[in-house]
């Protein structure tokens, strides 16, 4: 039997080799059939099944989800094989196995509020950008952009569930830390949030809850999301304090009147970055901020980037790029939307820019103020 390939291409080979990229390709093959796996094991209930059995045999597992039993006995054997399952007994008669998914993945798979949520990550890229390829490839050959309502369903909330855990853990934190000014007068009566470009409302209602004094405005150009955020306002006891616009930002007679204007994880995305940027700035009332959040990218272009950095343009090169030039005139940003590039729509805007370093793996601060 010949030798497993290793996936550094083998002790003392250059991966600038053939040999090289193609082991290092295979591994990235393999690792992309197996987030497919994890994708459908969150879509058919069968993670959640584990969760609420315990250790299983295929056809409880079966019986619980509602699968076919010979289909469910070959993911589970493939989930224990990648890592993801335990099996008691794997000596055992193949039907009489029992599998377990360990509590530390069931928190990392199906818990929301854990910090360590990554489901979103396989929703992202294979139930979002994967059934739009076709269409993405047309869109680079006719150099029309792709609009977001092209990705689906599975690509906004995997986006917008991927934030969340940066909203309820992180999010008070760096405006009390980095913002204390405001943060200080955002619990005196009368203050007021706008969150622009809010989607489902998720970061719209933390607002809310993190400042119980002050009135949140959410703006959304998509009604569908801002139906999907009244939804979610409607489960909540915050109904006299938030409210949701399907609407320009640019629209409206709120001008004035918000100390605290926020972006978050949008801009890159928007064809018209600068004109989104004047129109918060004519929301801020005196002495206001607008906080962006953006992905966290090096200052200038590097062949050896972080490998967050190199998730930051995959996710560009297949969703955020084409989507910003789904329309025309596009200012064409993308996910690696540098500082520099920051500090030059501000300006443009009338605004200055402050950047902050959060140290967090993926994102960064920008406080803009009017000059």
């Amino acid at each position: 039997m010949a030798p497993r390939p290793r996936p550094d291409g083998g002790a003392g080979e250059s991966p600038a080799t053939a040999r090289g990229l193609s082991v290092r390709f295979f591994g990235a093959g393999l690792a992309t059939a197996e987030l497919m796996t994890c994708y459908l094991g969150l879509e058919i209930g069968a993670y959640r099944a584990l969760a609420d059995l315990g250790p299983a045999t295929p056809a409880e597992v079966a019986r619980r989800a509602e699968l076919d039993e010979r289909m469910t006995v070959e993911w589970l054997e493939q989930q224990a094989g990648a890592g993801i399952l335990r099996i008691e007994d794997p000596e055992s008669d193949p039907d009489r196995r029992r599998f377990e998914l360990p509590p530390e993945h069931a928190e990392a798979l199906l818990d929301p509020d854990s910090p360590h949520w990554i489901a979103p990550l396989a929703v992202m890229p294979i139930g979002g950008i994967a059934a739009v390829l076709p269409r993405l490839v047309a869109a680079y050959k006719n150099r029309t952009g792709l609009p977001q309502s092209a990705y689906g369903e599975a690509m906004r909330t995997g986006q917008e569930n991927l934030n969340l855990g940066v909203f309820n853990h992180h999010l008070g934190d760096w405006i009390a830390r980095h913002l204390p000014d405001i943060e200080a007068r955002l619990h005196l009566p009368g203050a007021a949030i706008a969150d622009v470009a809010c989607g489902s409302g998720l970061s719209t209602i933390r607002l809310a809850r993190l400042f119980p004094l002050a009135e949140v405005h959410g703006i959304d150009l998509d009604p569908d999301r801002i139906a999907m955020a009244r939804g979610h306002l409607a489960e909540t006891d915050l109904g006299d304090r938030v409210v949701f616009s399907d609407r320009d930002a640019a629209e409206g007679d709120d001008e004035g009147k918000h100390l605290l204007v926020c972006v978050f994880d949008a801009l890159h995305d928007m064809p018209r970055p600068v004109e989104v940027l004047r129109a918060c700035r004519r929301m801020l009332a005196p002495g206001g901020a607008v906080l962006l959040m953006e992905p966290s990218v090096g200052e200038r272009f590097s062949t050896e980037p972080a490998d967050s950095e190199r998730f930051h343009y995959a996710v560009s090169v297949l969703h955020c790029l084409p989507i910003g030039m789904s329309e025309t005139p596009t200012a064409a940003t993308g996910t690696v939307m540098r500082p520099a590039t920051v500090r030059a729509y501000a300006r443009e805007a009338g605004l200055d820019t402050e950047v902050i370093d959060v140290g967090h793996l993926f994102h960064r601060l920008y406080r803009l103020r009017a000059v």
